[in-house]
């Protein structure tokens, strides 16, 4: 009866053991090499001289777009792959403050099912919680994420960047001149000189149009 007894523990031991690693593999296929390209603009010069850093670092840079064009991965059994994703971001004070309440508006690629929908906001809820803050809407518009050697040019209805690289890759150069770090945790990350970047909008925050500065940061992203 002892003998028995043992053996139906370790057993019992052993399914269990067997049901967990079988819920990890699963969990692990669901969820599998998310990952793309991003380019984020913000409202404060993110490279530049100490003065001009220190003339905006506590009036300025309050504001960011954010966006995601997905490249492969899913998750929960969902294909994101050909999805594109914007974030607009608002906050009472500079972003680098992350203690600072936060904002948001996303807005879904129109082109994208309902599947794919909701796998993208459980996606960036679950990843960037706290960059995000507050989702205060959700909407769905066309969404063009176009990407070409080292230009991104992204747009949909009241949100559009127009970034190119910045000459020579002063970023790499003088690396003591780029004061933040992305929204986004990037491979190669770069800073990208911003000709044009708005937000027509009202539910992140005010409307605001920024052109001319290296205001932006992008390269690929991976989770």
């Amino acid at each position: 009866m002892r003998r028995f007894s043992i053996t139906a523990a370790v057993l019992i031991t052993c399914a269990a053991a067997i049901a967990l690693t079988s819920r990890a593999e699963n969990t692990a296929m669901e969820n599998t090499a998310i990952k793309g390209d991003y380019v984020e603009v913000r409202t404060a010069s993110v490279f530049a001289g100490a003065c001009h850093f220190n003339g905006e670092v506590v009036t300025a840079g309050r504001e960011a777009i954010m966006a995601w064009s997905f490249a492969s991965g899913s998750w929960n059994g969902t294909s994101l792959a050909g999805v594109r994703a914007i974030a607009v971001v608002n906050s009472d004070e500079n972003l680098s403050n992350q203690r600072a309440a936060r904002r948001s508006e996303i807005i879904l690629d129109q082109s994208a099912n309902h599947d794919q929908k909701v796998a993208i906001i459980e996606a960036l809820k679950s990843r960037y919680a706290a960059t995000l803050g507050e989702i205060v809407s959700v909407r769905t518009a066309p969404i063009s994420f176009k990407h070409e050697g080292k230009t991104y040019e992204v747009s949909s209805a009241e949100a559009a960047i127009n970034v190119e690289a910045m000459p020579n890759d002063l970023c790499c150069k003088q690396p003591n001149l780029v004061w933040y770090d992305p929204l986004v945790q990037l491979g190669q990350r770069k800073v990208g000189y911003t000709i044009k970047a708005l937000y027509s909008g009202h539910d992140a925050g005010d409307a605001w149009e920024r052109d001319g500065e290296n205001s932006a940061f992008y390269g690929s992203f991976a989770f």
